[in-house]
């Protein structure tokens, strides 16, 4: 009741007596002087006489004014504290409007905020699951590139069996290499994005177990603040608390408030644009890399079609050689032999030529002379030696040719077989195993 003053908020009415002080009235009172006057020193303790008229009446007169004061201050004080009174219940029905409309105002800021909250979390969890689906992409796909990567390096392998000289580096195995290179390209950057989706998809879940965090309690601040909305001076449920007024020193205040919720929201938002960029770079991923392997697998089977068609024409074109060959060692060797029995029918020839010189030497005296017949016979062993040497030189001619074409068609039967062997290697190897190639919705991480 000490600071009761504080609640007045006007003047209060003016009361029926003016508040003041009345003008004291002075008596003269009358001494007792005389000879039956109580003065002396019998009355040093106490009084032991009666009193004089006039001061009976300054007696009743001061219990009059004494009376008349007290139901003065008590009327005045009375009508003090009804105003009071109704002044403080007024004041108080205000205030505790005014603290249930503040409360019912944080009731609609709590739940605006908790809508944010349970809508932020909610896109959370489905922008996190669409990114859990893109990294099953990203892992299927990075599955798919075992197979290519598989085939290339068995067709580098099988190829290195081709034979000399068909053992070279063609077209077909730079594109190989390069299909190689590539999908060990594609292969670490899949890795890579694997690893950034991971990294954000931890991310969304940290920031989406913060608002979860941040909507409970405001879930539950949301509960006790509604109860409180419920409270009246007629609820049961009410009762002291001294020390409630109190502030926790650790308590935030509005700004600080809505700041921290603000910053929940737009990290949050933050990191679910970042996962949206995130699955959109990871689609743009699988969906350039599908179609690189996809063309550069075209390439390398475009590469051993025109090798196998190069092969296949120049074992054509041996095989056509090879049949000529063998048509022309048929006639060599029958050139070898018409040779042969040429010589041979030459040998008779000069036996009869020789024998008839060897006789006609054997003449007699002067009949051992050189006559016509004796030159042509001469002359005709000459030739026929001429004749034979002719024949010999022409058929060592023959039979060096005849070893050169039989040379020629090992040669171009060796090579018929490099090339078929080859053809097998291109075709029934490499060619049949690259009909195994993902497809592109397999390279895409769809399949």
């Amino acid at each position: 009741m000490a600071q009761t003053d504080v609640l007045l908020t006007k003047q209060p009415a003016p009361q029926t007596v003016p508040a003041c002080e009345l003008p004291r009235k002075l008596y003269d009172v009358a001494r007792n002087t005389g000879a039956y006057t109580s003065s002396g020193l019998a009355t040093a303790g106490f009084r032991s006489a009666k009193y004089l008229v006039d001061e009976w009446f300054q007696n009743c007169y001061a219990r009059y004014h004494q009376a008349f004061a007290d139901r003065d201050q008590s009327e005045r004080q009375r009508h003090e504290s009804q105003q009071l009174a109704a002044e403080t219940e007024a004041l108080a029905r205000r205030t505790q409007e005014d603290a249930t409309k503040k409360v019912g105002a944080r009731l609609q800021d709590m739940h605006c905020w908790k809508s944010e909250l349970q809508h932020e979390v909610g896109e959370l969890d489905a922008e996190t699951d669409l990114l859990l689906a893109q990294k099953q992409r990203l892992e299927r796909a990075l599955d798919a590139t075992a197979v290519p990567f598989s085939i290339a390096t068995d067709n580098l392998q099988c190829r290195e069996r081709r034979q000399h000289p068909d053992l070279v580096r063609d077209h077909v195995e730079i594109e190989l290499l390069k299909e190689a290179e590539l999908i060990r390209n594609i292969q670490e950057l899949l890795k890579r994005t694997i690893m950034q989706a991971v990294n954000q998809i931890r991310l969304n879940r940290e920031h989406k177990e913060t608002c979860e965090m941040d909507w409970s309690d405001k879930v539950e601040a949301y509960s006790i603040d509604q109860t409180c909305a419920r409270y009246h001076n007629q609820s049961t449920e009410v009762q002291f608390y001294p020390h409630s007024a109190k502030f926790e020193e650790s308590a935030s205040t509005p700004e600080t408030w809505a700041r921290f919720t603000q910053e929940n929201l737009y990290r949050a938002e933050r990191e679910r644009l970042a996962s949206v960029n995130l699955r959109v770079l990871i689609d743009s991923i699988l969906r350039d890399t599908a179609e690189d392997l996809r063309l550069q697998c075209d390439a390398v089977n475009l590469a051993f079609e025109r090798r196998c068609e190069e092969v296949e024409d120049a074992r054509h074109k041996l095989t056509d050689h090879l049949h000529k060959t063998l048509r022309e060692i048929t006639d060599q060797e029958h050139n070898v032999a018409a040779l042969k029995q040429a010589i041979k029918d030459k040998e008779a020839p000069l036996k009869v030529a020789q024998t008839r010189l060897y006789q006609r030497s054997h003449r007699p005296n002067v009949e051992l002379c050189r006559d016509t017949a004796q030159f042509r016979l001469a002359s005709e062993v000459e030739e026929l030696n001429t004749s034979l040497a002719a024949l010999k030189e022409k058929l060592l001619e023959a039979e060096q040719s005849l070893r050169n074409l039989e040379d020629t068609r090992m040669s171009l039967e060796k090579d018929i077989t490099v090339k078929t062997n080859s053809l097998f290697i291109d075709r029934h190897k490499c060619m049949a195993h690259r009909a195994h190639y993902p497809t592109t919705l397999q390279l895409a991480g769809y399949q």
